[in-house]
């Protein structure tokens, strides 16, 4: 039997979701040891029965009952089951899958996908029927010689996901305007220099003027769009993926804090020492400990 949230790859074919670029299966069974935080190669989409802890980011999220999960690959993120028992489905696909198809970039950095986002979305009976037609169909055509069995797949992603967006609160989802996609694209920026996953590869834009110049826009003119949406000016934005960043690997990494440091872009741990302190109210080697 396999988590509910992360059905290894190596129980199926490993080579199945590289050739296809996708898979679905059924979930059953008792809940299993906490998984390691951790970045995926693949998007994954869950319609889950339990009761669980999922750390997201830097987001401790509690789930009880029936939801949908939405992991992204540029997020690492585990998950501590708190009860036995589990049911429910999971399909998990590439991004090059995706890549290509109509309003893909819409709908993987929909809100449910990013960092700052939603990534789980409990649902009610109504809405878990629905959602349950969805996989079983995803599951007949996944074994079978359907001609259009990607495309239909493909559909079948779409409407999981436009589902959650649905559900979710409106007042939750931002309207589209010129000030908005500006700030998704300066967010989407940020979000990509994440998770460090070594110290040789470190953060390499951390103010406001490198991300503008990499959008090829005036510094002001994109900290006037960020924080018309957000209420936040961009080096806000900076400093607290940056600290999120920093708390997820004191709290799911064995790296010294120098090691931290130089791989979120600090010349000195001392620097980081106080940045973090700045941004926190904490030292890093107290966050660690508590």
């Amino acid at each position: 039997m396999k988590s509910v949230m992360e059905c290894s790859v190596a129980g199926f074919k490993k080579n199945e979701l590289q050739t296809r670029g996708y898979k679905v299966h059924r979930i059953a069974g008792e809940a299993y040891p906490p998984l390691v935080y951790g970045r995926r190669d693949y998007y994954k989409v869950v319609l889950g029965k339990g009761d669980m802890k999922i750390c997201y980011g830097d987001q401790t999220i509690r789930v009880n009952g029936t939801f949908l999960f939405f992991g992204n690959p540029h997020i690492p993120y585990s998950v501590e089951h708190l009860s036995p028992g589990q049911s429910g489905y999971a399909c998990l696909f590439t991004e090059s899958f995706i890549d290509g198809r109509e309003r893909a970039d819409s709908l993987l950095n929909a809100a449910i996908f990013r960092f700052e986002g939603m990534p789980v979305v409990p649902v009610n009976e109504e809405q878990a029927a629905f959602i349950s037609g969805l996989y079983e169909r995803m599951l007949l055509v996944y074994g079978s010689d359907y001609s259009h069995r990607d495309e239909m797949f493909k559909n079948c992603i779409d409407l999981v996901i436009h589902e959650a967006l649905r559900i979710i609160p409106q007042e939750k989802l931002q309207e589209k305007n010129a000030a908005t996609r500006m700030t998704h694209l300066f967010m989407e920026l940020l979000e990509k220099q994440f998770p460090i996953e070594n110290i040789e590869n470190p953060l390499r834009m951390r103010t406001a003027q490198h991300f503008a110049e990499s959008l090829a826009v005036h510094v002001n003119y994109l900290n006037r769009s960020v924080k018309e949406v957000t209420g936040k000016p961009i080096s806000v934005h900076i400093a607290e993926r940056i600290a999120a960043e920093a708390k997820a690997l004191l709290q799911h990494t064995n790296w010294s804090i120098a090691e931290i440091a130089y791989g979120l872009g600090f010349e000195y741990p001392t620097y980081f020492n106080n940045y973090f302190k700045r941004v926190t109210g904490s030292i890093p080697n107290s966050f660690r400990k508590g």
